[in-house]
């Protein structure tokens, strides 16, 4: 066999698997694609409560007096085309809003138990999208471009980062109560084009086996045997080949065998305190809460025992646009719909933040909350909102981030984000840097071009840092 040139050195140890595994099992956060050590992070892990279907901003962390004022009546400015038609004037809130707090952040009452922990928010309301049809929101909030085949935000950070638990996969999305994929399909949890063993690993969490084939259907020694063989042929070709994928699949026969054992204990709730689950809402009578509340209690235990980074899957309420992978997708009957699905989530979110903070987790956890856009401020029908990416609200909790604070705003009525507009750039370039990660060095070429979550966009936003 020739020998390896110094650029297949630098692409299997610096670029493909053998570097991020042995970042991992060293514990040493390091970058996949410069092998350069990170600076310590003020996060280890990250939550992501994503609400498929656009919350509106509106209705929930982004009040609007004027909205009340004006309602019924046309509105001042174009209204600018998005996907669908039947706009009408402008609609006042159905929620009532108050400030909240020590830090008199004003929420409506859409979100009364999360309205309640306003000090430990950070809310920003001058996000902004490019898109604003589902599919391609979803996988830019997702991967930085808005189409399929880019890596997902959660396989980026166990590729920059490693893992912290060689019996889990790094990067977890939780489904429960009859959850869907959003809109877009599991493209959004793919690794693209870094190695395969930063895809998601999707888990059931109210099944009686979180993963299909978790349980071994032969014994122990046999199964050993078996792997042993495989990883004998695959190493082979792995040499000759010379290609971080094949090595990537080595290492997820291995995980796969650890985790037949590492995963049912995660998923074992059993251990866990009565008050805790009924914290959470597992005793709700609304199967939609209680199906809910064990995703987010499962995302505590999940980051407890090392897991990068865990999404959670909202499940369909049944009414309207909604009902299907948009959840919150209300075009009609929007105080109905909204209502539904922030009483699925309310409770469990609220109690996801308090066991975090009692535990001491939330300090090196970032909890985030968002949408891939908002809702307009005018009426869809007679009752609904339609798709607005031009300016929205999300939070994010934990990590470093400064509590009890608002960030940016939209205008007078909502439509446009008119002070410190965000981008989903912005957005994950701080997120990773509180995981100790330079946005600009996380790469990987392909297709003879460094790509990178936040592509050639981004800046940290440090107003928002404590």
């Amino acid at each position: 066999m020739s020998p390896l040139t110094r650029r297949e050195v630098l692409r299997r140890c610096s670029l493909g698997f053998g570097g991020v595994a042995l970042s991992g099992l060293l514990a040493t956060p390091a970058y996949g694609a410069s092998g350069a050590p990170a600076r310590p992070g003020k996060a280890r892990n990250v939550i992501f409560c994503y609400m498929s279907g656009g919350v509106s901003h509106v209705d929930s962390f982004d009040p609007k007096p004027e909205l009340n004022r004006l309602h019924g009546k046309p509105m001042p400015v174009p209204i600018q085309r998005t996907v669908f038609n039947n706009n009408g004037n402008i609609m006042a809130s159905p929620w009532e809003a108050r400030p909240r707090g020590k830090s008199g952040i004003v929420m409506t009452d859409l979100f009364p138990q999360i309205a309640a922990l306003a000090d430990d928010l950070t809310v920003v309301r001058s996000m902004t999208s490019k898109v604003s049809e589902h599919a391609q929101g979803n996988y830019f909030f997702h991967t930085g471009f808005p189409f399929m085949g880019h890596p997902s935000a959660g396989a980026w950070m166990t590729y920059g980062l490693g893992s912290e638990n060689q019996n889990l996969p790094g990067f977890v999305v939780l489904q429960s109560g009859g959850a869907v994929v959003p809109h877009g399909g599991v493209g959004l949890f793919s690794n693209g084009y870094l190695p395969g063993q930063h895809q998601a690993s999707i888990i059931k969490a109210d099944a009686q086996a979180p993963l299909d084939n978790i349980r071994p259907s032969q014994a122990d020694a046999a199964q050993r045997r078996r792997l042993a063989f495989i990883g004998e042929v695959d190493r082979a070709f792995a040499e000759a080949s010379r290609e971080p994928q094949v090595e990537a699949a080595i290492r997820n026969y291995e995980t796969a065998y650890r985790m037949q054992s590492a995963v049912p204990e995660a998923c074992d709730i059993s251990g866990e305190s009565e008050p805790t689950k009924a914290m959470y809402g597992l005793d709700s009578a609304d199967k939609l809460t209680a199906g809910y509340a064990r995703q987010a209690l499962l995302a505590r235990r999940l980051v407890e025992r090392g897991v990068r980074f865990v999404e959670l899957s909202c499940i369909s309420s049944g009414i309207g646009a909604g009902n299907g992978p948009n959840p919150w997708d209300q075009h009609g009957a929007i105080k109905k719909g909204h209502g539904a699905m922030a009483h699925q989530v309310d409770q469990p979110i609220a109690a996801l933040l308090k066991d975090l903070k009692q535990r001491g987790l939330l300090e090196s956890t970032i909890v985030i909350f968002s949408g891939e856009f908002g809702r307009t401020p005018f009426s869809q029908g007679s009752d609904g909102r339609d798709h607005n990416p031009y300016g929205f609200s999300l939070w994010v909790a934990g990590g470093g981030f400064k509590p009890g604070t608002v960030f940016g705003a939209t205008d007078d009525l909502g439509y446009y984000a008119v002070e410190k507009p965000l981008t989903v750039y912005d957005f994950w370039a701080t997120i990773l840097h509180q995981l100790g990660v330079d946005h600009e060095r996380l790469t990987y070429r392909f297709g003879g071009r460094d790509f990178r979550l936040t592509d050639v966009h981004g800046n940290v936003v440090r107003e928002i840092i404590a």
